[in-house]
């Protein structure tokens, strides 16, 4: 059985070159194969191996400081979804090209946990009584495999577009919470962040994404599955993989 994670932390790297090349080293050791990204503003992963290489590697990342609350997400396949290994240094661990978005120049998003969240599905309004309005800010391909039901999704190919996107649906808006959410959790926490920068003061961002909301409280609210950047294809609320025993 093989492990597959994936993780994200938004923390200063004054050395992600440095960082990069000693996961890179760390990683291959231990025989992983995924994709890691490492920034100034901190690291995305998406790695898969045997459990305990797994765990050896985490504890290892853990050991640096700036690491040391990294939040993994776990799901297992029957086959290796990830044919190499690849730790690339970037300008952002997800691209969006906008300063006010920047999770080191602001305090965190606000966000709303999974449970909380289903509670707010379930009765069809937030604590205070306001519509619930969930914000896919990812592209039409991830799209395609599934959503919260209901979602407001935007015409995008790329999360650089979702400000333009999103601009013709701002008044109608202006009414509701809106809960940002995407895959694992940082294109909706720099939404979020870029929302409120721009005078958006009701937005929260669904902690951990939807793979964090299926791994917590199941598929309650979401249809279909959720894309995965792999061989796996997309996830169900389960967290099994779409295609498995058929990866090569």
């Amino acid at each position: 059985m093989i492990v597959n994670t994936a993780a994200y932390h938004f923390v200063e790297i004054a050395d992600p070159a440095a960082l990069a090349e000693a996961v890179h080293e760390r990683a291959q050791a231990l025989s992983l194969k995924g994709s890691v990204l490492v920034a100034g503003e901190g690291i995305n992963l998406f790695l898969a191996g045997e459990a305990p290489q797994i765990e050896a590697f985490y504890d290892w990342l853990r050991a640096d400081a700036r690491l040391q609350a990294l939040h993994v997400k776990y799901s297992h396949s029957q086959a290796m979804p990830f044919a190499r290994l690849k730790v690339k240094q970037k300008d952002e661990i997800i691209s969006f090209r906008r300063e006010d978005a920047s999770p080191l120049r602001a305090p965190r998003a606000p966000a709303v946990a999974p449970a909380v969240l289903r509670q707010w599905l379930r009765q069809g309004h937030d604590d205070q009584g306001r519509r619930v309005v969930m914000l896919d800010t990812r592209n039409q391909q991830e799209v395609a495999h599934g959503t919260f039901t209901g979602a407001l999704t935007l015409p995008i190919t790329r999360f650089t577009e979702l400000p333009q996107a999103l601009a013709p649906h701002r008044q109608a808006l202006a009414d509701a919470t809106v809960v940002s959410f995407c895959t694992g959790g940082i294109r909706c926490e720099k939404a979020a962040l870029w929302m409120q920068a721009d005078g958006m003061d009701n937005v929260l961002q669904l902690d951990g994404g939807i793979l964090g909301y299926f791994e917590a409280v199941g598929g309650e609210g979401y249809e279909g599955r959720c894309f995965v950047f792999d061989e796996r294809v997309a996830l169900d609320p389960q967290l099994r993989p779409l295609q498995d025993d058929a990866i090569a």
